[in-house]
């Protein structure tokens, strides 16, 4: 019933740092992912945004930040696209925890990957997807079925989201890629979602404007047949 555009944050001092830093409080942007996050508002400046939700870790607020001001939109703080809770493994070299046998499970089995301490991946996913669809509804019902609206999260979390609307296993989670400051885009309908892009880090996003006519309708559920890139 409406356009979500997932925003992984900028680029922090912990990823260029080794280190998981999961939950710890206090892991800003650095200086790139500044720039990266003035850049959002530059490439949605044509898209009318009805809402922006965010993670309430810092460097997922540092990100929209620009962007909300640029709107005069308050950012509404949902726990429940933060960051996976690591546990013991928070705040420890990424070389070290490589390791681990537990390792192995996150990468080839993430469904059964539970963190000592922590929560599983596929906890994680629950909470996500969760969150999405409420406030998914919340828009539609306050502003209308076109509405494109903005979620900044952390990578594994966007992935689990993506994964879902893809109706792909989280085993399979592990496959999709996305970058600091990358968009990707669900539209979500009645019967199904669509995934219109993944890890997006420069393309034009005017094809995500919604057309003035048809801004009351709702968004077919239906797929295109043939590859047609007509409506």
């Amino acid at each position: 019933m409406t356009t979500l555009i997932l925003l992984r944050h900028g680029r922090s001092t912990s990823n260029t740092s080794g280190v998981l830093a999961g939950r710890t409080p206090g892991v800003e942007l650095d200086e790139k992912g500044r720039e990266q996050a003035a850049k959002v508002v530059e490439r949605l400046a044509p898209v009318p945004l009805a809402a922006i939700v965010t993670s309430p870790l810092e460097r997922c607020r540092q990100t929209v930040a620009p962007l909300a001001a640029a709107r005069a939109l308050e950012p509404v703080i949902e726990p429940g696209i933060t960051e996976v809770d690591y546990g013991e493994w928070t705040n420890r070299e990424l070389k070290e925890l490589g390791k681990e046998e537990l390792w192995k499970v996150v990468q080839a089995h993430p469904s059964a990957a539970v963190f000592p301490g922590g929560e599983g991946l596929a906890d994680m996913q629950c909470r996500a997807v969760a969150a999405i669809r409420r406030h998914e509804r919340r828009i539609a019902a306050e502003h209308g079925p076109s509405a494109v609206w903005v979620a900044c999260s952390h990578g594994d979390v966007i992935k689990s989201v993506v994964a879902d609307a893809l109706a792909s296993h989280l085993d399979n989670f592990q496959r999709i890629v996305v970058d600091n400051c990358s968009m990707s885009v669900i539209t979500y309908t009645q019967t199904r979602p669509f995934v219109a892009r993944v890890n997006d880090v420069g393309g034009d996003v005017s094809a995500l404007i919604p057309k003035v006519e048809n801004a009351a309708a709702e968004p077919s559920s239906e797929a295109v047949v043939g590859g047609s890139t007509g409506v």
